[in-house]
């Protein structure tokens, strides 16, 4: 018991640990293996009715029409069983529960997640599979932390590393696994947390690769042939995908914000009506993506096919993400930049003759509207790097993705589309900057337990005879039911000899698994006094933390 008390307290420090390092490891290959359970029930619906994954073009017209509303409803069962409730999912979700719960994720919340990102998937539903991965490998990682009462600050960083495990177990993509959580999730590169996020996405990646192999869905793009006399084009198809990002998220949010009235029946049924209509004329557009990037990347397409094809993938997402199915948007994102970057290359051919490889484009579109959307440049570039398995791409893709993400940024003032959503949702997803710091640090690693405890207070106006131990002087009182602490400040600059030789303040009792930032928020108001750190119960005193030492960690950085 002793010991783990030393771990706990180890964990709550701010500083990179081998304990922080193996709870990532442990975090990591429990989500790894939710993951994987994920996909074998994928792989287990699609293969009833389906000849390939994902590929919705061996149905006949009227099984593609079908199959969402039949998706839809098995949602909605699963949902009205619930009550309708926990119906919130997915990256936002996850984003939103960091800042509010320090990433811990509701069991039922998760549950609905499974089933309905497992069944959306199955179905036709234009969503990706990293919503879902990244809300169960946070729960599945969280979850450690949360049954072994750890301090919230590495319950932040447990979740973190459980997203980080689920993409790279996902799409095999460990370093640009890692990159998102700390450019999208995060928003900060602290190596407290670069380290353990790691272990985790290599561990995420290891699981997938020995029970799936090492692959990923875009492995038949296989070259790259762009040229320096291409740039300009590559400036101009960055200037199309980042009018195209802009408009994919202002269409989501102003969905979202038009139906959210509407019950999640009505919302579900439009989204599978709409999906199911489409689907009928343009069967690539249904699933992830990977089929519709295969047909564009064929190369021998006319202009019109292929914009047909971008039109409905493109309605059929930003429609069926608003109207709430749950699932994830990265996918249909990079399978839209691909389907743009091909339309773009065609587009632009007419201005800019020339002999352009469709694969090429491919690559550029992912890079470039993925950047865009998400707003996250450096997570986008590493991600299409990984997924082509092509180091001679990043200097064109970044060429794409500066010209993307200025023209959606800068002209439109579109923000990523994960905080576009919780905007319009009035959902928490940031903190000011002295609580964020202040979330890093748990109470455990700053208290003090060295502490002169008293019985009553003293009867006498003379100073204290213990304060050259320079420890604080706690007074208990009270029955053992209704147990009260009281911290006795010495005043050493009152001068007048008739005052009382200390300041009495009542001491507010704070968990042990807090950090300094609830530890503030309670003192804020008086901006003075202390917090007495208890365990499970409030009798059981550890510790206290004063204002005056939460200034002095904030003032020494």
């Amino acid at each position: 018991m002793v010991y783990f008390s030393s771990f706990k307290k180890q964990l709550a420090s701010p500083k990179l640990s081998w304990q922080l390092c193996l709870l990532a490891i442990v975090g990591g290959l429990s989500a790894a293996m939710l993951i994987v359970l994920f996909t074998f029930t994928i792989q287990f619906i699609q293969q009833l009715y389906l000849e390939n994954h994902d590929n919705y073009t061996s149905l006949d017209t009227l099984s593609r029409f079908d199959l969402p509303i039949i998706g839809a409803l098995v949602i909605l069962f699963f949902s009205w069983l619930t009550g309708y409730k926990y119906q919130r999912t997915g990256i936002p979700f996850v984003l939103h529960r960091l800042k509010i719960a320090y990433g811990a994720i509701p069991f039922r919340n998760t549950f609905h997640q499974f089933i309905g990102g497992a069944v959306s998937l199955s179905t036709g539903f234009s969503v990706g599979k990293e919503g879902p991965v990244v809300h169960l490998g946070a729960a599945a990682s969280s979850f450690v932390g949360v049954k072994l009462a750890l301090p919230n600050n590495s319950i932040r960083t447990l979740c973190a590393c459980g997203i980080a495990a689920g993409i790279a177990a996902s799409f095999n993509t460990p370093i640009a696994a890692v990159l998102f959580v700390m450019e999208v999730i995060l928003r900060e590169y602290d190596m407290q947390m670069f380290i353990p996020i790691m272990l985790a996405a290599i561990m995420g990646s290891m699981v997938t690769s020995t029970i799936f192999g090492k692959n990923h869905d875009y492995e038949f793009i296989s070259q790259i042939m762009i040229n320096h006399q291409d740039f300009l084009l590559l400036i101009l198809l960055g200037i199309i995908l980042g009018v195209l990002a802009a408009l994919f998220n202002h269409i989501i949010t102003r969905t979202i914000k038009r139906f959210e009235k509407y019950h999640i029946f009505t919302r579900l049924m439009v989204a599978a009506l709409i999906t199911g209509c489409l689907g009928f004329v343009v069967p690539h557009a249904m699933g992830t993506g990977t089929s519709a990037v295969a047909f564009a990347v064929n190369g021998h397409e006319p202009l019109l096919l292929i914009f047909s094809l971008l039109a409905a993938k493109f309605l059929m997402t930003v429609l069926v993400i608003g109207l709430g199915m749950p699932g994830g948007i990265v996918g249909p994102i990079i399978a839209i930049g691909a389907v743009g970057g091909v339309f773009g290359s065609l587009l632009l051919g007419f201005i800019i003759p020339g002999n352009y490889i469709a694969s090429d484009f491919a690559l550029m579109g992912m890079a470039g509207f993925l950047a865009a959307t998400l707003n996250a440049p450096l997570a986008a570039l590493l991600t299409v790097v990984e997924l082509s398995n092509q180091l001679d791409i990043m200097l064109p893709a970044m060429i794409v993705i500066a010209s993307s993400c200025l023209i959606s940024g800068q002209l439109f003032k579109s923000k990523s589309v994960f905080a576009m959503q919780l905007d319009i949702q009035n959902l928490v997803y940031r903190k000011p900057p002295i609580e964020t710091a202040l979330q890093r640090v748990g109470v455990l690693s700053q208290m003090n337990d060295k502490v002169t405890l008293l019985d009553c207070f003293p009867n006498t106006n003379e100073r204290l005879n213990n304060t050259t131990k320079n420890e604080p002087i706690i007074v208990k009182t009270g029955d053992g039911y209704h147990t009260s602490y009281y911290w006795l400040e010495e005043k050493f600059n009152d001068l007048n000899p008739n005052n009382p030789p200390y300041c009495q303040h009542k001491l507010i009792p704070l968990f042990s698994q807090a950090t300094l930032a609830e530890a503030y928020l309670l003192l804020l108001h008086q901006r003075n006094g202390a917090v007495y750190i208890h365990d499970q119960n409030e009798h059981d005193f550890l510790g206290i933390i004063t204002f005056e030492q939460i200034k002095k960690h904030l003032l020494s950085g």
